[in-house]
């Protein structure tokens, strides 16, 4: 008679257990799936991506149903099992013969096996049993929000509060974390991090640190005679020159070299009858703590792609172009006119001279190093962040895992630095 309902109960034993694999893996997967990809798959018209997303839109409850669902099947299943041992196997001896096998059995069959599938077939899991799961979810609904609410007052209890919008994970730094780890697997190109990640850094940097300083722009005297002043802008390498009167900060308009050239044209190369002010066009100032990503819209919704820099005193600090973002996420687009990151030139024995104008992103980009960025703008300026002095020449620093010896110095501006590859610890 006992075998008889060992028997009986096995088939029981192994529909519960069936049904507790299926939790788990609806657990597992869904917690593991891609949103990325399960919201295209809705846009495309995808009905099991568009459960998944509604599920995942409130994953505390998800998780909650599926989790009772589960305990509730694998105590059914043990104290059934418990229940027959005990009557073939009197006393402790049963309730201890039901407990391992019941363990072994869960664990292997309805823990294990099916979240080592979910895992390996997160999306595809997840898609499948989004239907069950989703209908599990509304049935246990009521109890779990419940339970959510006893447990939020527990923990609040002891200080810590909990609410429905909370996110683990900033999207941009997921983002990034999923690109970095693709890098280091080798699936995403160096090229294509980078890229990546000035698109994300857009919204974190200001003008400030990629515009061109006021010592490198190339600025003209509006009051200069008309044959002088067309002569010098023909001579620049820029389309777009800042015209000044008095002094270099009175920017009074910018120069196009197109619109200088219809007014030659049209004036069938008589320079003398040119009227500058009539061709000049108004410049267009910005603080210099305005960040990339809001500079990169204006310029899209200003159409210009020409901006000139300020502090908040008024004073001229540089100029930043559209170019100039682009060159953020892109890296360095060049013409006839460019030439490969100005400044730098590599040497015979794996070391880098450097131009402490140079900026850090620069350097970074063009060596594929990760000298912090945040820090100072040009190289020259993470030198003396990290002395905490102006250097000597000769002077050599190692720091972020580089030597930096420093070559040249003119009054307080460091204007030359050698920079060895990366050291390892054993080497610093």
């Amino acid at each position: 008679m006992i075998l008889t309902a060992i028997l009986g109960l096995a088939p029981i034993v192994i529909v519960l257990l069936a049904l507790s694999a299926l939790f788990s893996a609806a657990e597992t997967s869904l917690t593991a799936a891609s949103r990325a990809r399960m919201h295209q798959l809705e846009r495309e018209g995808d009905r099991p991506a568009k459960r998944v997303n509604t599920l995942l839109a409130d994953q505390e409850t998800m998780i909650g149903a599926v989790l009772l669902g589960n305990n509730l099947i694998n105590i059914l299943a043990s104290a059934l099992t418990t229940q027959v041992l005990t009557a073939a196997i009197p006393g402790p001896w049963g309730v201890a013969a039901a407990t391992g096998a019941m363990t072994v059995l869960v664990l292997v069959f309805a823990e294990v096996l099916p979240k080592t599938l979910a895992i390996l077939k997160s999306d595809d899991v997840a898609r499948f049993l989004s239907g069950p799961t989703l209908l599990v979810v509304r049935l246990f609904g009521p109890i779990i929000y419940a339970i959510q609410w006893v447990v939020r007052r527990t923990l609040r209890l002891f200080g810590v509060k909990l609410t429905m919008e909370v996110d683990v994970l900033a999207a941009h730094e997921e983002i990034r974390g999923a690109v970095e780890y693709h890098h280091s697997e080798g699936g995403v190109e160096s090229g294509d991090r980078r890229m990546l990640g000035g698109v994300l850094d857009l919204s974190d940097m200001d003008v400030s640190e990629i515009m061109v300083h006021r010592k490198s722009i190339t600025l003209i005297d509006a009051d200069l005679p008309i044959r002088e002043l067309v002569a010098e802008a023909l001579e620049a390498q820029h389309t777009r020159i800042p015209l000044y009167r008095d002094n270099a900060d009175n920017i009074v308009g910018v120069l196009h070299a197109r619109d200088l050239l219809r007014a030659l044209a049209a004036a069938n190369g008589a320079i003398d009858d040119i009227d500058v002010a009539s061709i000049q066009r108004e410049p267009w100032f910005i603080p210099d703590t305005t960040n990339l990503k809001d500079q990169l819209n204006a310029f899209l919704k200003r159409r210009s792609h020409f901006a000139l820099v300020v502090d908040e005193y008024g004073a001229l600090q540089g100029l930043v172009t559209l170019e100039d973002i682009l060159e953020e996420i892109v890296g360095e687009i060049e013409d006839e006119h460019d030439t490969k990151v100005e400044g730098l030139r590599p040497q015979a024995d794996g070391s880098v001279h450097v131009d402490g104008h140079v900026t850090v992103r620069d350097l970074n980009r063009a060596m594929d190093w990760r000298l912090p960025e945040g820090e100072a703008v040009t190289i020259a300026g993470l030198v003396i962040h990290e002395a905490q002095t102006i250097p000597e020449p000769g002077q050599i620093f190692i720091f972020h895992h580089h030597r930096f010896q420093v070559l040249r110095r003119q009054r307080n501006q460091i204007t030359g630095l050698r920079i060895s590859g990366r050291l390892d610890e054993s080497a610093r």
